[in-house]
């Protein structure tokens, strides 16, 4: 499972991505894909989380607008926005009007100058698309807020699930409490959806889009609302728990990946999907268990192992840190977190506290590290080699041009050829 297969290429041609799928090894041919995927091709990708769980009581536009400039300098492709549209929840993540762009974070004037800014300079905007639930604005079917009557895509209790109060079909995936759950499977729903994602897309001007709480319908679903509207990279956030032994991670996640690369086929292999396998690993091995690094087939033990351009690699976001603090990544080790994603295969992604809110220092120590990535061409594909995974010390070369090392063990690579790109705390970059 996860082992590589050995094939042969043309030259000039990159050797097709192995990924493990039903314990079997699938050959993708990269070189044949179209479309939205066609930018997955040079996996130079950088995602930039710009902001997080209280950033609605702030003028938040405007404040993004203000740092457009240093986000396009530090390298960064794609800007991850919260919920543009009115939601019954301040954050964003109960949405009723979805054609409305005034929500807490600013009117749709501030939002389509911060869209503008960010195209002048050449970074992408991604929607946050919730379309797992929405808030009803009249009482219908069971005396529950299940009508969504004068607003647009004024939908009745059929395109509510049953499973969740209205007279839907089942949920397809996993229920979100307190809320109607949409019914993906109702034609009229899927064509409306089609259309506000066409109009975000086409003519708010957002390029890429994260599916929320993806586990909550079927991923073919995911497929249609990619084929339609064609972002240029789309990320699902398929977050379910790791494998535990009481309070202990397991080493062996194998079970949890392939959940997530369940999810990635079913969606026609058309999305990537946030890697909380690395994330759960990482922040667990950087407390002195770097052996939890290296899987039993001697690679990266994330969804990065196996198929490592649908992974988007993440330290902290808006769920798991921020004020919510679900899930939070070790604080004092967290640019030993950034170290590790950002010279690893994958598309890393930086978030806005660590990146803004933090101090300088933490600013500066990730722009070089994505500078370094950029300089020596790292991207999501580039080949992995790990020369250690010990206790108290982890080092690999990427690309046979990065070699790195997180931990307070002391190492460096053997051999002239290596110049120090940059350290810090207990993290240490190489180039050739």
């Amino acid at each position: 499972m996860g082992n590589s297969t050995s094939v042969t290429t043309t030259k000039g041609q990159k050797p097709p991505e192995t990924h493990t799928h039903n314990n079997e090894v699938s050959v993708i041919n990269l070189s044949s894909h179209q479309g939205p995927d066609a930018v997955l091709r040079d996996g130079k990708e950088i995602l930039f989380q710009a902001f997080n769980w209280e950033s609605h009581k702030y003028d938040w536009w405007a404040n993004l607008e203000s740092k457009v400039p240093d986000i396009a300098k530090a390298g960064i492709t794609s800007a991850w926005l919260p919920p543009p549209t009115h939601s019954f929840s301040p954050e964003g993540y109960t949405p009723q009007n979805l054609y409305s762009l005034n929500s807490k974070y600013g009117s749709e004037h501030q939002l389509k100058a911060l869209l503008q800014k960010l195209k002048q300079q050449k970074v992408r905007a991604m929607a946050d698309i919730v379309i797992n639930h929405r808030v009803g604005t009249t009482q219908g079917h069971g005396g529950m807020y299940n009508r969504f009557d004068g607003i647009p895509l004024p939908w009745d209790e059929r395109a509510v699930t049953s499973s969740t109060g209205g007279l839907g079909n089942r949920n397809t995936g996993a229920i979100f409490h307190g809320f109607p759950n949409i019914d993906h499977t109702q034609d009229f729903v899927r064509k409306d959806i089609i259309g506000w994602l066409q109009w975000l897309r086409h003519n708010v001007g957002f390029q890429d889009f994260r599916f929320d709480y993806a586990k909550g319908y079927s991923p073919k679903y995911v497929k249609e609302y990619i084929e339609g509207p064609k972002p240029m990279l789309s990320v699902g956030e398929y977050w379910d728990t790791c494998n535990y032994n009481g309070s202990t991670l397991d080493y062996n996640q194998d079970n949890h990946r392939q959940r997530i690369i369940n999810w990635i086929d079913g969606t026609g292999q058309l999305s990537t999907a946030f890697d909380f396998t690395t994330k759960g690993i990482l922040q667990e091995a950087v407390k002195r268990e770097f052996w939890r690094l290296r899987d039993a087939q001697g690679k990266p033990p994330g969804v990065i192992g196996w198929w490592p351009s649908r992974s988007v690699t993440f330290v902290d976001n808006h769920d798991t840190g921020s004020t919510q603090a679900h899930w939070p990544f070790p604080s004092d080790h967290v640019m030993e977190g950034y170290a590790y994603i950002l010279t690893h295969p994958g598309t890393p992604t930086i978030f806005y506290d660590h990146f803004y809110d933090w101090n300088n220092s933490f600013h500066e120590q990730i722009v070089k590290l994505i500078d370094t990535r950029k300089r020596q061409d790292i991207h999501s594909r580039s080949p992995i080699r790990i020369l250690e995974a010990k206790h108290n010390v982890y080092s690999a070369i990427i690309g046979e041009k990065v070699c790195m090392k997180i931990g307070d063990g002391s190492w460096s690579p053997s051999g002239r050829e290596w110049t120090l790109s940059t350290c810090g705390y207990n993290y240490a970059v190489w180039h050739k």
